[in-house]
Protein backbone atom coordinates (compact mmCIF):
# COMPACT_ATOMS: atom_id res chain seq x y z
CA UNK A 1 0.00 0.00 0.00
CA UNK A 2 1.20 3.50 -0.75
CA UNK A 3 0.08 6.83 0.59
CA UNK A 4 -0.50 10.20 -1.07
CA UNK A 5 -0.23 13.05 1.41
CA UNK A 6 -0.69 16.59 0.06
CA UNK A 7 1.85 19.31 0.68
CA UNK A 8 0.47 22.84 0.39
CA UNK A 9 2.99 23.81 -2.27
CA UNK A 10 0.78 26.21 -4.18
CA UNK A 11 -0.34 29.65 -3.13
CA UNK A 12 -3.77 30.90 -4.15
CA UNK A 13 -2.27 34.22 -5.19
CA UNK A 14 -0.06 32.63 -7.85
CA UNK A 15 -1.78 32.86 -11.23
CA UNK A 16 0.80 30.57 -12.84
CA UNK A 17 -0.12 27.66 -10.56
CA UNK A 18 -3.46 26.09 -11.53
CA UNK A 19 -5.71 24.60 -8.86
CA UNK A 20 -6.84 20.99 -9.05
CA UNK A 21 -10.22 22.10 -7.71
CA UNK A 22 -10.77 24.41 -10.71
CA UNK A 23 -9.67 21.86 -13.29
CA UNK A 24 -11.92 21.48 -16.36
CA UNK A 25 -11.39 17.73 -16.00
CA UNK A 26 -13.62 17.40 -12.93
CA UNK A 27 -17.21 16.20 -13.41
CA UNK A 28 -20.13 15.38 -11.14
CA UNK A 29 -20.52 11.83 -12.46
CA UNK A 30 -18.38 8.71 -12.58
CA UNK A 31 -16.29 8.61 -15.74
CA UNK A 32 -14.79 5.61 -17.51
CA UNK A 33 -11.72 5.82 -19.75
CA UNK A 34 -9.75 3.39 -21.87
CA UNK A 35 -5.98 3.68 -21.63
CA UNK A 36 -3.83 2.27 -24.41
CA UNK A 37 -0.24 2.17 -23.20
CA UNK A 38 1.00 3.07 -26.67
CA UNK A 39 1.58 6.32 -28.53
CA UNK A 40 -0.26 7.13 -31.74
CA UNK A 41 3.00 8.60 -33.06
CA UNK A 42 4.82 6.15 -35.31
CA UNK A 43 7.93 4.80 -33.55
CA UNK A 44 7.05 6.89 -30.48
CA UNK A 45 6.68 6.01 -26.82
CA UNK A 46 3.75 7.04 -24.68
CA UNK A 47 0.08 6.32 -24.08
CA UNK A 48 -3.33 7.39 -25.35
CA UNK A 49 -6.48 7.87 -23.25
CA UNK A 50 -10.00 7.64 -24.69
CA UNK A 51 -13.26 8.63 -23.03
CA UNK A 52 -16.41 6.48 -23.03
CA UNK A 53 -17.39 7.93 -26.43
CA UNK A 54 -14.14 6.82 -28.01
CA UNK A 55 -12.66 10.33 -28.24
CA UNK A 56 -9.02 10.97 -27.36
CA UNK A 57 -8.81 13.18 -24.28
CA UNK A 58 -5.23 12.71 -23.04
CA UNK A 59 -2.01 11.58 -24.67
CA UNK A 60 1.71 11.23 -24.15
CA UNK A 61 3.99 11.21 -27.19
CA UNK A 62 7.74 10.92 -27.03
CA UNK A 63 10.15 10.33 -29.90
CA UNK A 64 12.99 9.16 -27.67
CA UNK A 65 13.82 5.49 -27.31
CA UNK A 66 13.09 5.75 -23.62
CA UNK A 67 10.88 8.40 -21.99
CA UNK A 68 11.17 7.30 -18.38
CA UNK A 69 12.92 10.41 -17.04
CA UNK A 70 10.75 13.20 -18.43
CA UNK A 71 7.32 13.15 -20.11
CA UNK A 72 4.45 15.57 -20.73
CA UNK A 73 0.78 14.73 -20.32
CA UNK A 74 -1.18 16.58 -23.00
CA UNK A 75 -4.74 17.01 -24.13
CA UNK A 76 -5.90 16.09 -27.64
CA UNK A 77 -4.62 19.36 -29.13
CA UNK A 78 -1.17 18.95 -27.62
CA UNK A 79 -1.55 21.45 -24.78
CA UNK A 80 0.62 20.38 -21.84
CA UNK A 81 -1.34 19.65 -18.67
CA UNK A 82 1.45 18.18 -16.53
CA UNK A 83 5.20 17.92 -17.00
CA UNK A 84 6.55 14.88 -15.15
CA UNK A 85 10.23 14.51 -14.33
CA UNK A 86 12.06 11.78 -12.51
CA UNK A 87 14.48 12.83 -9.79
CA UNK A 88 17.16 10.18 -9.42
CA UNK A 89 17.90 9.45 -5.79
CA UNK A 90 20.20 6.85 -4.28
CA UNK A 91 17.62 4.08 -3.92
CA UNK A 92 14.14 4.45 -5.35
CA UNK A 93 13.94 7.89 -6.96
CA UNK A 94 10.87 10.06 -7.19
CA UNK A 95 8.70 11.70 -9.83
CA UNK A 96 7.71 15.36 -9.67
CA UNK A 97 4.62 16.66 -11.45
CA UNK A 98 4.61 20.27 -12.65
CA UNK A 99 1.92 22.37 -14.31
CA UNK A 100 1.63 23.57 -17.89
CA UNK A 101 4.43 26.10 -17.34
CA UNK A 102 7.07 23.39 -17.57
CA UNK A 103 9.59 21.95 -15.14
CA UNK A 104 10.33 24.91 -12.92
CA UNK A 105 9.51 26.05 -9.42
CA UNK A 106 7.91 23.75 -6.90
CA UNK A 107 6.09 20.63 -8.16
CA UNK A 108 2.32 20.33 -7.92
CA UNK A 109 2.66 16.73 -6.75
CA UNK A 110 5.35 14.19 -6.06
CA UNK A 111 5.48 10.41 -6.46
CA UNK A 112 8.00 8.19 -4.72
CA UNK A 113 8.31 4.52 -3.87
CA UNK A 114 7.41 3.37 -0.41
CA UNK A 115 10.61 1.78 0.86
CA UNK A 116 8.73 0.03 3.68
CA UNK A 117 6.72 -2.13 1.32
CA UNK A 118 7.12 -3.88 -2.01
CA UNK A 119 8.66 -2.31 -5.10
CA UNK A 120 5.24 -2.00 -6.74
CA UNK A 121 3.97 0.42 -4.09
CA UNK A 122 4.13 4.15 -4.61
CA UNK A 123 3.90 7.18 -2.32
CA UNK A 124 2.48 10.37 -3.85
CA UNK A 125 2.65 13.80 -2.26
CA UNK A 126 0.08 16.01 -3.96
CA UNK A 127 0.41 19.78 -3.72
CA UNK A 128 -2.91 21.67 -3.71
CA UNK A 129 -3.93 25.24 -3.11
CA UNK A 130 -4.92 26.43 0.33
CA UNK A 131 -8.65 25.94 -0.22
CA UNK A 132 -8.50 22.22 -0.92
CA UNK A 133 -7.57 21.14 2.60
CA UNK A 134 -5.53 18.22 3.84
CA UNK A 135 -7.04 15.42 1.77
CA UNK A 136 -4.91 12.28 1.38
CA UNK A 137 -4.90 9.51 -1.18
CA UNK A 138 -3.48 6.01 -1.12
CA UNK A 139 -2.42 3.95 -4.14
CA UNK A 140 -2.67 0.20 -3.58
CA UNK A 141 -1.28 -2.22 -6.15
CA UNK A 142 -3.82 -4.92 -7.03
CA UNK A 143 -1.59 -7.33 -8.97
CA UNK A 144 1.78 -7.60 -10.69
CA UNK A 145 0.41 -5.81 -13.75
CA UNK A 146 -0.60 -2.18 -14.00
CA UNK A 147 -3.74 -2.56 -11.87
CA UNK A 148 -4.30 -0.44 -8.78
CA UNK A 149 -6.84 1.60 -6.89
CA UNK A 150 -6.66 5.09 -5.44
CA UNK A 151 -8.41 5.69 -2.12
CA UNK A 152 -8.84 8.80 -0.02
CA UNK A 153 -7.98 9.07 3.66
CA UNK A 154 -11.45 7.76 4.56
CA UNK A 155 -10.73 4.55 2.65
CA UNK A 156 -13.12 5.38 -0.19
CA UNK A 157 -12.05 4.38 -3.69
CA UNK A 158 -11.80 7.44 -5.94
CA UNK A 159 -10.25 5.73 -8.98
CA UNK A 160 -9.39 2.24 -10.16
CA UNK A 161 -7.26 0.93 -13.01
CA UNK A 162 -7.51 -2.62 -14.32
CA UNK A 163 -7.10 -4.62 -17.50
CA UNK A 164 -9.84 -3.91 -20.02
CA UNK A 165 -11.98 -6.92 -20.86
CA UNK A 166 -14.70 -7.69 -23.37
CA UNK A 167 -18.29 -8.44 -22.40
CA UNK A 168 -17.28 -12.11 -22.38
CA UNK A 169 -14.47 -11.47 -19.90
CA UNK A 170 -11.64 -11.77 -22.42
CA UNK A 171 -8.76 -9.36 -21.84
CA UNK A 172 -7.60 -7.06 -24.62
CA UNK A 173 -3.96 -7.31 -23.50
CA UNK A 174 -1.76 -5.99 -20.73
CA UNK A 175 -1.37 -2.63 -22.48
CA UNK A 176 -5.12 -1.89 -22.70
CA UNK A 177 -6.59 -0.67 -19.40
CA UNK A 178 -9.88 0.58 -18.01
CA UNK A 179 -9.78 3.61 -15.72
CA UNK A 180 -12.82 4.47 -13.61
CA UNK A 181 -12.82 7.83 -11.81
CA UNK A 182 -15.41 8.77 -9.22
CA UNK A 183 -17.25 12.13 -9.30
CA UNK A 184 -15.44 15.36 -8.36
CA UNK A 185 -11.97 13.88 -8.91
CA UNK A 186 -9.56 15.49 -11.37
CA UNK A 187 -9.24 13.11 -14.33
CA UNK A 188 -5.99 14.68 -15.50
CA UNK A 189 -4.34 14.20 -12.10
CA UNK A 190 -5.39 10.54 -11.99
CA UNK A 191 -4.08 9.98 -15.52
CA UNK A 192 -0.81 11.62 -14.46
CA UNK A 193 -0.55 9.13 -11.59
CA UNK A 194 -1.32 6.26 -13.98
CA UNK A 195 1.44 7.57 -16.24
CA UNK A 196 3.96 7.57 -13.42
CA UNK A 197 2.97 4.05 -12.39
CA UNK A 198 3.49 3.05 -16.02
CA UNK A 199 6.94 4.60 -15.96
CA UNK A 200 7.80 2.79 -12.74
CA UNK A 201 6.73 -0.53 -14.23
CA UNK A 202 8.47 0.12 -17.55
CA UNK A 203 5.21 0.16 -19.53
CA UNK A 204 6.00 3.37 -21.45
Amino acid sequence: MAKICPELLLQQSSSSSPSFSSSPYVTSIRETFTIWMKSLVFHGNGCTVFNSKGDIVFRIDNYQESCRDEVCLMDLKGHVLFSIKREKLRVFGRWNGYGCGGIKGRPLFQVRRNVMFSREDVICNVGCDENVGNSCYTIQQLDKNLSFKVTNNAGQVVAEVKQKKSSKGIGYGDDVLTLEVEPNIDHSLIVALVTICGLIHGKL
